[in-house]
């Protein structure tokens, strides 16, 4: 019989209800209360998509859907427990809940295609740091943006958001912004540009005129992140009527959330409205069984 292997799907962490919102955003902000003027932002936001993000609802399908594909390919052989940076339960407790399950090594997957180390390598350096205190064996896998499954997904994404957009429509893949400083020598805007790059090829997007990479959701610090900026992007769009529609991909995020949920649909979507484009943005991966079953063998592949 095969050994008993741990999966540790890891993911960012939402607040479980509105009165989470200030202790995830201390958090955050490595034990450093917000003031009330940042608290009050991120409640407004919350408040705009319906009071609190779906994103724990969507990370817990994506992990029973994974556990699933595991257990339909391995029957019995894997424990699949979520593990996440900002909420409970936490990355250690995950490693916890394996080691006393009695698992003989973990795989740790991060719920983002693409690796930088200022953001899925934090995950894997918690995962290898709790697995090793409990001696237990540990493989991450880095990066998925080459998954065959993923990119095809987003192919038919991108297409079906086209069909109801201006011919002049340009794709803008996006992915969550980094300071500068994180992304020196770090693969995170290569990954990105290869995966974009791949399904502006299938759809058929011209490299000039048809796609382009731009980032969102940069934090609020006085430091230098890493653009240009979706918004400035769109607005640029209009003032130089390169384009009379835009069509985001989120290549970057795989749940309805807030980053998608607000920064998109909401604020990106308003800005369009306002320079006088028409808009849309393509679905999001969130459960996908194509998706999340390629992701099982890979897990399967990988295990120590």
């Amino acid at each position: 019989m095969a050994d008993t292997l741990g999966v540790a799907v890891m993911a960012y962490g939402t607040p479980a209800s509105p009165g989470d919102v200030e202790a995830y955003y201390t958090h955050i902000r490595r034990g450093n209360p917000p003031t009330p003027e940042q608290l009050a932002d991120l409640v407004r936001r919350y408040d705009a998509i319906g009071g609190i993000s779906p994103l724990a609802e969507r990370t817990e399908a994506q992990r029973a859907r994974l556990a699933a594909a595991l257990d339909q390919r391995a029957p019995g052989r894997c424990r699949v427990v979520l593990g996440q940076k900002h909420a409970p339960p936490f990355i250690e407790d995950a490693v916890a809940t394996l080691a006393d399950d009695g698992v003989d090594g973990i795989v740790g997957l991060v719920l983002a295609p693409h690796f930088s180390q200022a953001s899925v390598g934090q995950y894997e350096d918690r995962l290898i740091a709790a697995a090793s205190a409990r001696r237990l064996r540990v493989e991450t896998i880095d990066s998925w943006h080459r998954e065959p499954a993923y990119l095809d997904f987003l192919v038919h994404a991108v297409r079906d958001a086209l069909a109801s957009l201006p011919e002049r429509t340009k794709v803008l893949f996006t992915a969550h912004s980094l300071p500068e400083r994180a992304l020196v020598d770090d693969p995170y805007p290569e990954q990105l540009h290869e995966s974009a790059s791949s399904v502006a090829t299938v759809v058929g997007l011209d490299r000039r005129d048809g796609w382009s990479i731009a980032w969102q959701s940069a934090g609020r610090t006085p430091e230098p992140w890493r653009g240009p900026d979706v918004l400035v992007v769109i607005r640029e769009l209009a003032a130089t009527g390169a384009a009379d529609g835009v069509l985001v991909c989120p290549q970057g995020f795989v749940s309805d959330h807030l980053e998608v949920l607000y920064d998109l649909d909401i604020e990106a979507a308003g800005v369009a409205a306002e320079v006088g484009l028409a808009f849309a943005r393509t679905r999001v991966l969130n459960d996908d069984p194509a998706v999340l079953g390629q992701l099982a063998d890979r897990i399967l592949a990988t295990a120590p």
